[in-house]
């Protein structure tokens, strides 16, 4: 009896074993063109249904093919970081990087809990779908030799496949911005499959297989699981595309890696014809004729130029460069250039609506990457080389007219004063209600920076978060009674870029009954005179807000004067001045630096009552000086004595030199 339990016992071991061990797939070989050059061997065993000399061939044939270039993986030169080394070895321990905003990196447990939840921000979810530490631990391998590395990310990746099954949601459903509203294994499946995150994985995995196929742990079993789940990707983003967007960019740019890494696949040659399609048309859809993306956002912008270029660079490497026009390179060029015109010396864009800071040496990186696709663009070579080689963009300011970004510049080194205002149509997505606003840039500091995000998406306090930051009054611009404007619209009444006195007239809609004009005036190419008119029959209090830098400002509110007391010699003094009573209030002011990261700042408010159909009228001079010692005096006023639809003319003194500055338009 002892003996029989014993036998019953290890036939039960050997089914469990046997149930964890990696199963053949031999349906992966239909999804396959055994037609394939170099498929030979794995169609023959096929025929004869030899499984798993089919699915050994057919990973000869993997560990050995040539002819299919990655343009993001260079094997022979292969580098880790620090950063990544340690990003690889806390995912042996299910520690998992999954989003520079949450640090210390989250554990999900020694059985993976896919669904955890620490914190209810949405983005946290996500992007723990998109697997940030395969690729690291795949270099890690690469660069050691050891196995563990490979164990763990074949461990993972079944037990990923097998926790995130996909069923099917509401295509709407993938993009809700709070939690709750889907139940059961729907909501996981909104996270783990939205396709955003889907084409991630499509994109990631290409370079992960690379690392890891020659790996022990790459069995013959685990290629079929591995092409089953990568073909149930690529058809997933093909019946759910996002709708528009850089969603959208993303999404085709990834499909155009599927076909062109996975040729084998008998859909690859549709897979890329699909992205290429779609890049194609939202090349002109997306961009408009100035360069700028119709999110009007810096830092999705900057995305938008990185997803054409690299379906370029797969296309350039692989042969098939012939399947972009003419029309979508000089688009990118025109991108390219509208980024440049609207950066400062450090390399560091604005940060409106959503947009990141940025990295230096990710943005010098960028430029290299453009000069291989433009080697013959001068100024391109200029940025890619910091200067060394090359030369500047031939002006200095300039505007985007249609998209409504216009840059005042007096030079492209560290000591330029540069000033970039926001005001153009209304944006989609990423975009915020804060046209008007700007960012002023002087000797190495940014004096208004933006208020940037925070955050994205998720419970109500997250929410909460967001909308503050996003909030038109948290940026340097005009608001009644703090509120959100009403209508983004911005249009250029005059832009004259040249000459000693530079100007840039605008004007919005912003609220139902007062409309916003603001004129900037860059006087002798150092300081500025801003105009702005509140206009209309609503009633309330005009607020018009600046938001400093962090770091010490002195806040006269008797006489409406903010001066900096910046460390070195980048400071700035700014007095504003009324026809009607101005009321200086300071209030809670913050600028996002990163992801839930920020800074306390000096944000000030000037109000100024508004009880009738009377204009409110403010002029604001705003004085950039490398000695804060000795900050100039000033005064100002307006010649005309009432809004004037064709015009204003105000009179401006700097340490009792008078000067008048008007535009008739």
């Amino acid at each position: 009896m002892k003996t029989i339990k014993y036998i019953l016992g290890v036939f039960f071991l050997m089914i469990a074993v046997c149930a964890e061990a990696q199963q053949l797939r031999k349906e992966a070989f239909d999804l396959l063109n055994l037609d394939y050059p170099g498929l030979e061997k794995v169609k023959t065993a096929c025929a004869q249904q030899q499984w798993s000399e089919a699915a050994q061939a057919l990973l000869d044939y993997y560990r050995n093919r040539t002819g299919i270039v990655h343009p993001d993986m260079d094997l022979k030169n292969l580098k880790i970081s620090k950063t990544e080394q340690k990003w690889a070895d806390d995912a042996l321990e299910h520690t998992f990087f999954v989003h520079y905003g949450y640090q210390p990196s989250f554990n999900y447990g020694k059985d993976i809990n896919w669904q955890y939840w620490p914190v209810q921000d949405n983005e946290l979810r996500w992007q723990l779908h998109r697997h940030k530490w395969f690729t690291p631990m795949g270099k890690a391998y690469r660069l050691s030799g050891d196995e563990k590395y490979a164990k763990e990310w074949v461990l993972q990746y079944i037990d990923w496949i097998k926790k995130n099954p996909l069923t099917q949601v509401e295509k709407e459903e993938y993009e809700l911005v709070s939690a709750g509203e889907v139940k059961g294994n729907a909501e996981n499946v909104r996270f783990a499959w939205r396709p955003l995150e889907v084409s991630n994985r499509l994109q990631d995995q290409t370079s992960q297989f690379l690392l890891f196929v020659k790996a022990q742990a790459f069995t013959p079993e685990f290629l079929t699981e591995f092409l089953i789940n990568y073909h149930r990707h690529a058809l997933h983003i093909l019946a759910n595309y996002s709708d528009q967007g850089n969603h959208l960019l993303f999404e085709a740019q990834r499909m155009v890696y599927a076909g062109a890494f996975f040729p084998e696949f008998k859909e690859a040659a549709g897979w890329r014809e699909s992205g290429i399609s779609i890049l194609n048309r939202e090349v002109k859809r997306q961009v408009y004729p100035d360069g700028g993306q119709y999110e009007l956002d810096p830092h999705y912008h900057l995305a938008a130029i990185n997803i054409f270029c690299k379906a370029l660079r797969m296309a350039d490497v692989n042969g098939f460069r012939q399947e972009f026009p003419a029309e979508y390179i000089n688009t990118i060029k025109k991108m390219i250039e509208f980024y440049s015109g609207i950066c400062f010396p450090d390399y560091s864009n604005p940060c409106f609506s959503d947009a990141k800071l940025g990295d230096r040496s990710a943005e010098i990186q960028n430029y290299k990457e453009w000069l291989l696709i433009f080697p013959d663009c001068e100024w391109i070579r200029y940025y890619a080389t910091e200067g060394r080689e090359g030369a500047p963009l031939p002006y200095l300011s300039h505007g985007a007219l249609t998209s409504g970004f216009f840059t005042f510049r007096n030079g492209w080194k560290q000591d330029a004063t540069v000033m970039v205002v926001k005001a153009g149509p209304k944006g989609e997505w990423h975009c915020q209600p804060d046209n008007g606003t700007f960012e002023l840039w002087f000797n190495g500091r940014n004096l208004f920076p933006d208020s940037g995000s925070y955050v994205y998406a998720g419970d109500s306090e997250v929410m909460k978060l967001r909308n503050w930051f996003r909030s038109t009054a948290v940026h340097n611009t005009l608001t009644l009674d703090e509120k959100n404007l009403q209508t983004t619209e911005s249009v250029t009444k005059l832009w004259q870029p040249e000459g000693d006195v530079q100007i840039l007239v605008t004007e919005n809609p912003h609220y139902d009954g007062l409309k916003h004009r603001r004129s900037v005036f860059f006087v002798d190419q150092s300081y500025f005179v801003i105009v702005d008119e509140a206009v209309g029959d609503a009633k309330g209090t005009v607020n018009l807000n600046y938001n400093l830098c962090e770091g010490t400002v002195n806040v006269d509110g008797k006489n409406n004067i903010l001066t900096s007391s910046y460390e070195g010699a980048s400071n700035v003094k700014l007095q504003c001045f009324s026809d009607k009573k101005i009321s200086a209030r300071q209030k809670e002011g913050w600028r996002s630096i990163a992801y839930r990261q920020r800074v306390p700042r000096t944000s000030v408010s000037f109000d100024v009552d508004k009880n009738s159909s009377d204009a409110v009228r403010y002029i604001t001079v705003i004085y950039p000086t490398k000695d804060s010692a000795s900050f100039p005096a000033f005064k100002a006023k307006f010649l005309n004595k009432t809004f004037d639809e064709k015009g204003v003319k105000v009179e401006i003194s700097v340490n009792g030199k008078k000067r008048q500055l008007m535009y008739h338009l």
